[in-house]
């Protein structure tokens, strides 16, 4: 008998307490298959800390931006330092781009308006559970200014080698480095090597903006 797939487990971290009921009947809308669980709410970092200090952990956190105490900024920071296998959606109305490039700078998977329709919701948490990333307009629009205004106009992914092309399509995934490495039966120094290289020639920083440049550029295809 084939076993049931197992839930996704969602949190929540908003101050606005109606938000939070909205966003939840957003989530359960449609919800045929019965695949989400919200697992809890927090008003902020501080009522995230203390909802996490035993498991069951969330798969996926729903983040506000502005919250009082612990606001999101140090939210997220504090996440990828003791729980970076959990995925992290922005869900806010902040339209700074300073704001998003610091969100987007911290790792997170993905940039929901607080006006997202039900079906953009689904997909949205869809995308980012299989390890993608999603954006709304605005973020991408953003992302788009930022790299186009670091990144040379011959498009330098025009001159990536197989190898380059391949480990590409693997950083979009949550493997390690490590991990990347035996896939592609290289040792971790040689894939240290492409990262680094990748890192000076596409003019990016960390592992969020380069798989951004890789799906901007059609090296991977969600």
């Amino acid at each position: 008998m084939k076993s049931a797939t197992p839930k996704l487990n969602i949190a929540l971290v908003d101050d606005h307490n109606l938000f939070r009921k909205g966003l939840i009947k957003l989530i359960n809308l449609g919800d045929t298959q019965n695949k989400y669980n919200i697992l809890f709410e927090a008003e902020n970092g501080g009522g995230l800390k203390e909802k996490m200090k035993e498991p069951p952990f969330p798969d996926i956190i729903l983040m506000d931006i502005e919250m009082p105490d612990i606001d999101g900024f140090e939210a997220v920071d504090w996440l990828q330092r003791t729980h970076p296998s959990i995925k992290i959606l922005v869900v806010s109305m902040v339209e700074s781009e300073d704001k998003i490039l610091r969100m987007l700078r911290l790792g997170v998977k993905g940039y929901l308006s607080k006006d997202i329709e039900v079906e953009d919701m689904h997909q949205a948490l869809e995308t980012v559970a299989n390890n993608g990333f999603y954006y709304s307009d605005i973020a991408t629009e953003v992302l788009n200014q930022n790299l186009n205004g670091v990144v040379k106009p011959s498009h330098p992914s025009a001159n990536l080698s197989e190898n380059e092309r391949e480990f590409l399509k693997l950083v979009i995934t949550d493997m390690t480095y490590y991990q990347i490495a035996d896939k592609m039966n290289l040792s971790p120094k040689t894939i240290d090597g492409y990262r680094e290289a990748l890192f000076q020639r596409l003019k990016v920083k960390n592992r969020t903006t380069l798989a951004v440049y890789a799906i901007k550029h059609g090296i991977v295809r969600l």
